[in-house]
């Protein structure tokens, strides 16, 4: 598949893939495959699309499900299945085939008009009747109100032949020498034709007579072609009741309101070729013109060019499939090319995973023009140094920056900036060095690196869900869609912005107050501590008091009976001022805001409150300092338990039974 970007609008060629030789075994084909990787990889949209030689024209069935295609050699019609996407019948011809009409809403019955002068008729089973028209025919149209199909060529009347009765009728008589094409509008069955002298004649099939005649050579002469002569008609189509578009033998294209003799839009093809074919795209205002060279798309309203599908071969016809945005061309090499327009249309509903091969296509990385150039911004170029270089071919303006070779730049840079180099490689060092000591036994945090506020409100909106729901959800930081943005630091959510500020101003203000929080508890944290700093712990038997060792060797044996009578815990412990703290930094402002509140509380209040905590007792240890035990609220609930279980029971023994009244009641 081919893709051109002509006037920023994106045209892919589906024929453009390499096709398997037909002289070649099924064997041979299959290895081909196995070598050749753009065989594999080619799309054939539908199978066999093609001519032995070449394509002479092309049309879609109006039920949309059928596509037919005249060829040489030899002269063939083939038939497609869009829903099978394969070939559905091939017939042979005696004669080449230069035009053919439809004449049901299938493939069941075609008129084909052979170049030997011969109308040929084929039903479904066939070649159902053959005939031979007057004069050598270049064109054909059907009506479809009165069964007439109308032949036109190198004589100055229309025949007709009426496919009810089976016979000619009594043609229409033209001012021309001879006629080039004829069309037939489909709303009020208007029948035009044009001549090789530039005009276009208009018939009413209800009265057999002419109602119209438009002189378009006259509008279409130019500078430039006045020596060529008179330029005939080459394609008339209608686009709906009112609406005409004439084409001529020097590439200019009319686009005529029927109630009016001259054009309203003249476009010119520039090619000098004579226009083959005219198709209006249904659903929006183009304009799809052919001529051998090129095919043009265009607006009808301002004539400006759209886009335009050029192709090596020469063309011979035009299919637009209605309601989409491919194209069908019919050309002078075997393959019959198809091109879709995403833009103009979406695919036909028989081959919509076109869609999703374009849409695949977008979002590979693909090579383009600017891989080998940098983009740089005006601030980077003065920290380069290449401020001078604006304006010069070295530089191309795009959007906010310039884009330069890449060669250049990395000079730029290095005379610039020489240590970045090593910069660079200290950088992946350390990197490499992460990577390795991440492999060590560590412990885990469930926050990540980045984004960890986030995470830790992930986390606790999960917690507060209810087991089986959390089962069947998945969790956001477990997603691999979402995996960089906990890991990769350029999805690091900067909340001190004030566009964040002002997106999340709720947020904002609950992030503040918790902020004062844990400021505050650290504040109370760091009182804790500078207390606990004043003291050290003294440890039992091994002070290092000043005192005579005698003393204490003769009460050690004392002290170890008067210890063995008091029945004290054997964990107290004694604390003394550090080195160079005083009693005075007891009461700094740095002391727990418990003591505080305390401290101005009365005696009375003290004790109270002691009470309530749990205090039942203070007594001395054998050490001097004082001990206080607690009794623990479990103990009060177990006695208040125990009390309501005795209530109970004797509540059950004073209760009376109601089962005796029920028993004597009668009904």
């Amino acid at each position: 598949m081919e893709v051109s970007n002509v006037n920023n609008v994106k045209v892919y060629n589906l024929s453009s893939s390499k096709s398997l030789p037909e002289w070649l075994s099924d064997r041979k084909k299959r290895k081909l495959l196995q070598k050749d990787s753009e065989l594999r990889r080619r799309i054939e949209l539908i199978q066999d699309f093609k001519m032995p030689s070449v394509s002479n024209c092309i049309k879609v069935s109006n039920d949309g499900q059928y596509v037919m295609a005249t060829g040489l050699y030899k002269p063939r019609v083939r038939c497609y299945d869009v829903n099978q996407l394969a070939l559905k019948f091939e017939r042979c011809f005696d004669a080449e085939v230069l035009k053919f009409e439809l004449l049901s809403d299938d493939y069941t019955k075609i008129a084909f008009l052979q170049e030997d002068r011969y109308l040929e008729f084929h039903s479904q089973e066939g070649r159902y009747f053959r005939l031979r028209v007057p004069r050598f025919a270049r064109d054909l149209a059907y009506n479809k109100e009165n069964c007439d199909l109308y032949c036109v060529g190198d004589s100055s009347s229309i025949y007709r032949l009426n496919l009810e009765e089976g016979k000619f009728m009594e043609p229409y008589s033209t001012d021309s020498s001879s006629l080039n094409v004829c069309a037939c509008n489909e709303f009020h069955n208007l029948l035009v034709s044009g001549s090789v002298d530039g005009c276009v004649e208009a018939w009413d099939p209800r009265t057999d007579k002419q109602v119209a005649k438009i002189d378009c050579a006259a509008n279409c002469v130019m500078v430039d072609t006045v020596n060529e002569g008179v330029p005939a008609i080459t394609s008339l189509t209608f686009r709906d009741a009112l609406h005409m578009a004439v084409g001529t033998s020097t590439g200019i294209i009319m686009l005529h309101d029927i109630r009016s003799s001259k054009p309203y839009l003249v476009k010119d093809h520039l090619y000098g070729l004579p226009i083959k074919d005219i198709e209006f795209i249904k659903g929006s205002d183009l304009v799809a013109s052919m001529d051998s060279k090129i095919v043009k798309i265009w607006s009808r309203n301002s004539g400006d060019p759209y886009t335009s599908i050029q192709t090596q071969s020469d063309l011979n016809d035009l299919c637009v499939i209605p309601d989409s945005g491919m194209f069908f061309l019919a050309n002078e090499s075997p393959q019959i090319m198809t091109f879709y327009i995403p833009s103009i249309g979406t695919a036909p509903k028989w081959c919509s995973f076109l869609e999703h091969l374009v849409e695949e296509m977008e979002e590979s990385n693909e090579n383009n023009i600017y891989d080998d150039y940098k983009f740089v911004t005006t601030q980077e170029l003065e920290s380069l140094g290449l401020t001078h270089l604006m304006g010069t071919n070295l530089l191309r303006a795009h959007m906010h920056g310039f884009f330069m070779d890449i060669r250049l730049y990395h000079k730029a840079k290095a005379a610039s900036d020489p240590f970045a180099f090593e910069e660079y490689k200290k950088k992946k060092i350390k990197q490499k060095m992460e990577e390795e000591r991440g492999d060590r036994v560590k412990i885990k945090s469930k926050l990540p690196k980045v984004n960890r506020e986030l995470a830790k409100k992930l986390i606790e909106a999960e917690d507060e869900k209810p087991k089986k729901g959390r089962d069947k959800e998945e969790s956001l930081l477990k997603d691999d869609r979402f995996k960089a943005m906990f890991e990769n630091p350029d999805f690091q959510v900067d909340e001190e912005t004030e566009e964040y500020k002002l997106l999340h101003p709720t947020i904002s203000k609950l992030t503040k107050k918790q902020k004062l929080k844990q400021k505050r508890q650290e504040e109370i944290d760091a009182a804790n501590i500078d207390v606990a700093d004043l003291f050290e712990e003294v440890k039992l038997g091994k002070t290092n008091f000043s005192e005579s060792s005698e003393d204490e060797d003769e009460n050690s044996s004392s002290e170890e009976e008067d210890s063995k009578a008091v029945s004290q815990p054997s964990t107290a412990k004694m604390y003394k001022l550090k080195e160079g703290k005083t009693v005075k930094d007891l009461g700094s402002k740095k002391t727990n805001s418990k003591s505080k509140r305390e401290s101005k509380m009365s005696l009375q209040d003290r004790l109270l409150a002691s009470e309530s905590s749990g205090a039942k007792s203070n007594a001395k240890s054998v050490h001097g300092n004082c001990v206080i035990t607690f009794k623990p609220k479990e103990e009060r609930k177990e006695e208040r338990s125990e009390q309501l279980k005795s209530h109970l029971r004797e509540r059950k023994e004073v209760a009376r039974s109601a089962k005796t009244i029920q028993r004597k009641l009668k009904f």
